[in-house]
């Protein structure tokens, strides 16, 4: 069965593609969830005009994306840990704390965006990239202190 697209779909397709599936997966997975469409002419009209609906608001998007990143480039953010010998944290520094510095300083940007690969555990300096758009990623310095 062939089907259009709505979204893009891993190991499927990108958005407005015409794609040929078994039957059973676009009727029971795609088309109630809403995420591709019958291949008819009307649907192929309709899916382009939101594909490029979907290309303007992204370049939107990521133009708003790379603005934020021209002003975030070269931004420090300092967090004070309890740490033990060794410079060993007794914690750990995550997304989560690194999101709150950034809010702080007047910065909001969603954890799930801070591209963190593991805790930081010890204390110093750290370049964290962050995932501002698929496109646009900024790297901030992170610089873990230990707490007087």
């Amino acid at each position: 069965m062939e089907v259009i697209l709505r979204e893009d779909i891993e190991n499927l397709g990108s958005r407005g593609q015409l794609v040929k599936v078994a039957p059973g997966y676009a009727r029971n997975f795609l088309l109630p969830k809403r995420k591709a469409v019958a291949a008819t002419e009307a649907n192929k009209k309709i899916v382009e005009q939101e594909r490029q609906a979907h290309l303007r608001k992204e370049a939107k998007v990521q133009g708003e994306a790379q603005e934020l990143a021209k002003i975030m480039t070269g931004v420090t953010v300092t967090i004070h840990s309890k740490a033990g010998e060794g410079d060993q944290l007794f914690g750990s520094v995550t997304t989560k704390d690194i999101g709150e510095a950034l809010a702080a300083i007047n910065y909001t940007i969603d954890r799930r965006k801070i591209q963190l690969e593991e805790p930081i555990k010890s204390l110093g300096e750290f370049k964290v990239p962050i995932k501002l758009h698929k496109d646009v990623t900024v790297e901030v310095t992170v610089i873990v202190a230990k707490e007087e």
